[in-house]
């Protein structure tokens, strides 16, 4: 089945209100309406309006970096999957690295933020990967397994399955300089997508679309893409420059071409 390629820029705490809405500008020109590709946008909360209003009548879609499971209450700093929808977010990164191994998040409760997403009829992408640790110990495919077992409570029925994502992001990678190798992303989004099966159904892990994340640049996003189970790919520091990330974006549609001509 034929995933249409997603590239997606996970800002993290970073860029100025200034920065944030030139580096949109500069990515909405460059998406424009394009079909071959899909394009994500993960700023700062106190940037999505900024964001909002330079991709607007493009293709680029507006995503969130966290959430909070619950609809409203006593949480203060806390932002409600309610209040990004109507803020125009159309994606919430769920279970990034980061939340799991700086701020604690559990499974449990990435589970219960990916349901609170998919109930709103936004987008769900889900993080899941490795510590350096567990992959040494070879455990990589038992972490995969215990991290995607929240679908089971988080999917309910076969239309979320539709707005769901993964992202793979190896932990040792990340903000490190070290890539997985593309044969490596490929082994661990094939299992990926042998789980989604086991999980979802045949029909959704063939139609959910498999991203990779980790210290992806110009140099490697071709490389990475041309692998049969790698459709996306989730980029950090690199999406924080037009520099950096136009030609990633662009390595999209020449990945995807690349394999038609093989097919």
């Amino acid at each position: 089945m034929a995933r249409t390629p997603v590239i997606a820029g996970n800002w993290k705490m970073h860029l100025t209100r200034r920065k944030a809405s030139g580096l949109a500008r500069a990515v909405a020109e460059a998406q424009g309406e394009a079909e071959g590709r899909r394009c994500v946008l993960f700023p700062a909360f106190v940037h999505l309006e900024h964001v909002r209003r330079k991709i607007r009548g493009t293709t680029v879609l507006l995503g969130a970096q966290n959430c909070h499971e619950e609809k409203e209450g006593a949480f203060t700093g806390e932002v409600s999957v309610p209040m990004l929808k109507d803020m125009g977010v159309q994606v919430v990164l769920v279970g990034h690295s980061e939340r799991r191994h700086v701020f604690g998040e559990s499974d449990e409760r990435i589970g219960r933020k990916l349901q609170a997403v998919l109930r709103a009829r936004l987008q769900g992408m889900l993080c899941v990967g490795e510590t350096l640790e567990e992959r040494e110990a070879g455990r990589t495919f038992e972490v995969l397994e215990r991290q995607l077992r929240v679908l089971r409570g988080a999917v309910r029925k076969p239309e979320q399955a539709a707005l769901l994502s993964i992202a793979y992001e190896p932990v040792w990678a990340i903000g490190t300089g070290r890539t997985a190798t593309p044969e490596t992303a490929q082994e661990a989004h094939a299992e990926l997508r042998r789980l989604l099966g086991d999980i979802l159904g045949a029909e959704a892990a063939a139609s959910t679309p498999l991203l990779y994340g980790g210290s992806v640049k110009p140099g490697n996003a071709a490389e990475l893409l041309a692998r049969p189970d790698v459709d996306g790919l989730l980029v950090g520091g690199a999406s924080l420059s037009p520099g950096t990330f136009l030609p990633i974006l662009d390595a999209a549609p020449a990945a995807a071409r690349a394999a038609e001509s093989h097919g």
